[in-house]
């Protein structure tokens, strides 16, 4: 039976909740879900409230830019990269609105390495952002 070893990644925004940034078995890469929360302010880049807690500004493009910067960055931490995926699942929160800008963009990470996706639709997500990623990679020995 294969040992597992927990990750986190200094340099990637905290997680919300008690979990690691990754586990990895063997040559077996598996993150936790990635937002696009700014490492350094915790604040979500695209997304601008009022005083009074209404949105002002709501950026998609640059949350999926985020969330794309933020798995190349747990990847780093546990000496895998971006070619290492085999498989992406993303969660939007509103996949009508949401679905064509995320293709868009994830063309323009993916050109090279094609991993496995699933794109899941879901209500809403545990801090106020509209995109998350659950990957797996593999790690050469």
């Amino acid at each position: 039976m294969s040992t597992s070893k927990k990750i986190d990644a200094s340099k990637a925004p905290k997680p919300v909740g008690l979990y690691p940034h990754a586990r990895r078995v063997g040559n077996l890469l598996f993150l936790s879900g990635i937002g696009p929360r700014d490492p350094n302010t915790d604040g979500v880049p695209g997304l601008v409230q009022s005083k009074s807690g209404n949105y002002t500004e709501f950026d998609f493009e640059a949350q999926c830019h985020a969330v794309f910067q933020n798995v190349k960055t747990v990847l780093e931490a546990c000496g895998a990269s971006w070619d290492s995926l085999v498989d992406v699942t993303v969660f939007l929160t509103d996949m009508k609105r949401d679905f064509m800008t995320y293709n868009r963009v994830y063309a323009e990470y993916f050109k090279e390495n094609q991993p496995c996706r699933t794109t899941v639709g879901i209500d809403s997500l545990p801090t106020p952002i509209a995109i998350e990623l659950k990957c797996i990679a593999v790690i050469e020995e």
